[in-house]
C-alpha cells in the first residue's frame, strides 16, 4: 500500500528550499523543459552554452519528461536535482528555473503557474521551450555548436 502525497502548503514556494516535502519541492517545476536542452559546457573557461538541442525524453509539445520516474535508466547523467544538490547545480539551470531563483532567495516570476493557477501559463508567457527544439538524436555532438541560442 502507497501512502498519499503530503499536501501543498499555502504559499510553500516562499519557504527555504530544504524546509520543502517532496512533493512541494517536484510542484516547483514550472514545467518550462528548459533543464531538459543539451548544454556545452567549456571546461577553459566554465562557461555554459545553452543549445535548443532537446532531451531525447522530452516530450517537445508538454515540456515534460517522458520518463520522469525512470529518466536514469535512459539518461544517466540526468541532473538529480534537490535541496542537497542545488547549491552545486544551480549556476548550470536557466535563469528563470524555480529552483535557481528560490535557491537565490527571489521570487517566482509571475507566469510560474504556481503564481498564476494556470499550468499553462509557462507557455503563455513564452518561458517553455515548446515547439522550438530539434530531438537530440537528430544532431550528431559535434555539430552542437551550430545550435548555441541565449541564455535562458
Amino acid at each position: 500500500m502507497t501512502r498519499p502525497a503530503p499536501p501543498l502548503r499555502p504559499e510553500f514556494w516562499t519557504l527555504p528550499l530544504n524546509r520543502l516535502n517532496p512533493t512541494e519541492w517536484e510542484a516547483l517545476c514550472d514545467g518550462c523543459g528548459k533543464c531538459c536542452l543539451n548544454k556545452i559546457e567549456y571546461e577553459d573557461t566554465n562557461e555554459i552554452a545553452f543549445t535548443n538541442i532537446a532531451c531525447k525524453l522530452l516530450d517537445g509539445q508538454s515540456c515534460r519528461c517522458s520518463n520522469y520516474e525512470i529518466r536514469h535508466q535512459f539518461v544517466p547523467d540526468c541532473v538529480r536535482l534537490s535541496p542537497k544538490t542545488i547549491s552545486k547545480i544551480a549556476y548550470w539551470m536557466p535563469s528563470t528555473c524555480a529552483y535557481r531563483l528560490r535557491h537565490q532567495g527571489q521570487p517566482l516570476f509571475d507566469w510560474h503557474p504556481l503564481i498564476s493557477g494556470d499550468p499553462d501559463s509557462v507557455h503563455a508567457a513564452g518561458q517553455s521551450v515548446q515547439g522550438w527544439t530539434v530531438p537530440e538524436f537528430n544532431v550528431p555532438e559535434e555539430d552542437w555548436d551550430d545550435y548555441i541560442i541565449e541564455d535562458l
